[in-house]
Parts: C-alpha cells; sequence; structure tokens
C-alpha cells in the first residue's frame, strides 16, 4: 500500500495580467503550500478497474465523473499503458470550493501515489507533469517536492522560490459558504496597465525580500489578490472573515485563489492560537492553525 499526503495551497500573491484567447487569464502568483492535507492511500486489487472511496467531503465526490481523482487515475493508465485494478481511498480534509486547491492537489497526489504504487521510472515525470497540466492550472504546482513556487501563464509554468529565512503562523479560515472560480473570473475587471505593471514591481520586491530572508517578508505590506476585487464587494461572508482577522489583529490577511478562504498571518503562535480561537466561536467556519510546510 502506498500512502500520499495531499496538502492545501494559499496563494500569497495573484495578479491577472490579460485574457487568453482559449479562455483562460494570465497570472502572476505565489503559491505556497500549507500543512492543511487530504490524504490518499493506493493498493492492488485483484479486481480490476479503478475504484474510489471517499471519506467526507460533499457528495459530489462520490460521482465518479465529478471526482478529478478519477480523471488522474485514468490518465495515468492511458499513459503507462497499466490495466489498472487499483483502489483508491481519498479521505476529504480540505474544504471545496474553497480557493486552497484541494482537488488540484489530490489530483497530482494520485498521479504520484500511483507512480510510486506500479514503480514508473522518474524519466516519465514530464509526461506526468503534462497530463497534471492537462487535468487544472494548480495540479502542476502539487506535482513540484516544493513549498513554494512562482507561477506563471494560466498558473502552470513554474519556478521555485526557496524563502531564505522562517515563516509566520497561518490562521485560515473557510466561512462555509464556497466560491465559483468561473463566475470570479466572469466577473473581473482587469486592472489599467500602470495598475498592473505596478503591483508586478510589488511581486518582484515580494520574491526578492523572500529570496534574502531577513524579518517577516510575507509581513511587509506587499500580499495581494486581484481576485478580491470580484468577491469581496459582493460576497459578505468573505469580506467579514477578512475583516474579523485584521480586528483581531493578524498582521496580515488575504483571500487565498479565487476563495472562499482567507488566511491570516501572524508573527507570534500564541496570537494565531487566540485569534482562531475567537474565530471558532462561529460555528459556520472551519477555522485551521497551520503553518507553511
Amino acid at each position: 500500500m502506498v500512502k500520499v499526503k495531499a496538502h492545501a495551497k494559499i496563494n500569497l500573491f495573484l495578479e491577472v495580467t490579460g485574457r487568453r484567447p482559449d479562455g483562460y487569464h494570465e497570472l502572476a502568483t505565489l503559491f505556497a503550500r500549507i500543512g492543511v492535507s487530504d490524504r490518499l492511500s493506493f493498493r492492488k486489487t485483484a479486481a480490476p478497474g479503478i475504484r474510489l472511496l471517499v471519506k467526507g467531503g460533499p457528495r459530489e465526490l462520490r460521482r465518479r465523473r465529478d471526482n478529478i481523482v478519477c480523471k488522474a487515475a485514468e490518465g495515468f493508465f492511458n499513459f503507462t499503458g497499466i490495466k489498472p485494478a487499483v483502489e483508491i481511498v481519498l479521505e476529504k480534509n480540505i474544504p471545496v470550493g474553497a480557493g486552497l486547491g484541494g482537488g488540484s492537489s489530490d489530483a497530482a497526489s494520485a498521479l504520484l501515489g500511483l507512480a510510486r504504487l506500479y514503480r514508473v521510472p522518474r524519466a516519465a515525470s514530464g509526461v506526468l507533469m503534462k497530463i497534471a497540466a492537462g487535468l487544472g492550472s494548480d495540479v502542476p504546482f502539487f506535482m513540484l517536492d516544493t513549498g513554494m513556487a512562482e507561477g506563471a501563464g494560466r498558473g502552470e509554468k513554474l519556478k521555485v522560490l526557496k524563502p531564505a529565512s522562517g515563516s509566520p503562523h497561518i490562521v485560515l479560515v473557510y466561512p462555509g459558504i464556497p466560491v465559483y472560480t468561473k463566475e470570479v473570473y466572469g466577473s473581473l475587471r482587469l486592472g489599467s496597465g500602470p495598475d498592473i505593471a505596478g503591483h508586478l514591481k510589488d511581486f518582484r520586491k515580494l520574491r526578492d525580500l523572500l529570496k534574502r530572508g531577513g524579518k517577516d517578508p510575507l509581513l511587509s505590506g506587499l500580499l495581494f489578490n486581484r481576485l478580491e476585487e470580484s468577491v469581496l464587494p459582493v460576497n459578505k461572508a468573505v469580506r467579514t472573515v477578512k475583516e474579523r482577522l485584521l480586528e483581531l489583529g493578524a498582521e496580515a490577511a488575504l483571500m487565498s485563489g479565487s476563495g472562499a478562504s482567507v488566511f491570516g498571518l501572524c508573527r507570534s503562535r500564541a496570537k494565531a492560537s487566540r485569534i482562531a480561537a475567537e474565530i471558532r466561536c462561529n460555528r459556520r467556519y472551519t477555522v485551521f492553525l497551520t503553518k507553511f510546510c
């Protein structure tokens, strides 16, 4: 049996620089892996086919056509030519529709877990990465053995970034209501040329600060997410979470991806723990106290 953790991500920076002919958008983003995770296990079976068991999460994940893990497995077996005879168990912990890349991480973990189970040689990693890119824009990031990476194009063009110093503590809050990526991008208005250029300059500053190290580069005031402009004005739940994190003393707060999750950053674990305890008083919220990993 093979077991794999499928970590969530947050976006520490996300600017949308243009629209593409294929319907996607050009991005400049900074992915960061965090400790919140789903779990997948894989075992070979005597019976042929791909059997997926899902524990937790919404019911629709149990429908084969809606689960990206099945799509990833099908892509793997089509590529390798191996006849599938496998059981995959997905233990769902990352909220769905939360901007945390849970489905994308599950898909990448399915590819990586099956490659381990069937001892696929490392030489095949390039093709597995192509399968990942076809499954979704965020999936390639989760194929990397790294905690942080810059993303360009749809987000699939990646450059590993290794921070030179420690990172703050994270209070991650999902307000209980999903936000749908297609709707967020559909209502997005691009910034002006000078506005986008200014934010990209901030992105370079943030990247350089992380590479050089020093005191809390992530609390430098350079975090940004263009998609907040589509979500916060019309989504009271997400807006309220961000406001509450800042009111309680988080040094920075930002929506992750297209939402609905918002994360707050704190220098001290004690402060992060206090804020998490306060936020948990709202029973609609799912709250994680976590770290970068």
